[in-house]
């Protein structure tokens, strides 16, 4: 046990004097500091991520932190691997954050936009079904029934512009576009 605790708090001095070094830009103190740390900082980066890929990105970025940062370490605050681990977790966090808000909004996106695409064509097909069903019935009515109801509905005429047009009397044109619209109500399953 006195060994384990001795080994340690010398690794935690070493560790320490080489953030000081990297902190006044020494490389080699930096290569050496990553050398004795990447293992456990990729670790934990590791258990919080899940995926191996985003854990070594999320290392990488650790250490250049670390390489921007190291002038700010203060042994008097906090063990060299404490303030290590603590770079690490928060930037692994920081990357499940930012991963969880892209996906949200990647799914808000696909909402709003491809959602209504969706819908539009949805919509044009059921406009375009219903178009076809209507031509259909229209076909089963009598040539004077569909004359009317087309100059009624598809021409925009009123009642009485049918009749003048068509040349006949206000009340059979009312009766032609009845019995039609009841007829066509029939072959389209209108109740």
């Amino acid at each position: 046990m006195d060994s384990a605790v001795t080994a340690r708090a010398a690794e935690s001095i070493e560790l320490a004097a080489l953030l000081l070094r990297c902190g006044r830009a020494d490389q080699e103190a930096f290569t050496e500091l990553y050398d004795r740390t990447s293992a456990r900082v990729f670790g934990l980066v590791l258990r919080v991520l899940h995926d191996p890929g985003y854990a070594e990105e999320t290392t990488q970025e650790v250490y250049l932190q670390i390489w921007r940062m190291a002038a700010s370490f203060d042994p008097a605050k906090g063990s060299a691997v404490t303030w290590l681990m603590t770079l690490a977790h928060r930037r692994a966090v920081d990357r499940v954050r930012a991963e969880q808000a892209h996906t949200q909004r990647e799914a808000a996106y696909g909402i709003r936009v491809l959602g209504n695409e969706f819908d539009e064509v949805t919509e044009e097909v059921e406009r375009r079904l219903e178009q076809q069903a209507v031509l259909e019935g229209l076909a089963t009515l009598t040539e004077t029934q569909r004359e009317a109801i087309s100059l009624a509905y598809y021409g925009g005429r009123t009642y009485a512009e049918v009749a003048h047009h068509l040349g006949i009397g206000l009340p059979t044109v009312k009766s032609r576009i009845r019995d039609g619209l009841t007829r066509l109500k029939k072959s389209l399953g209108v109740t």
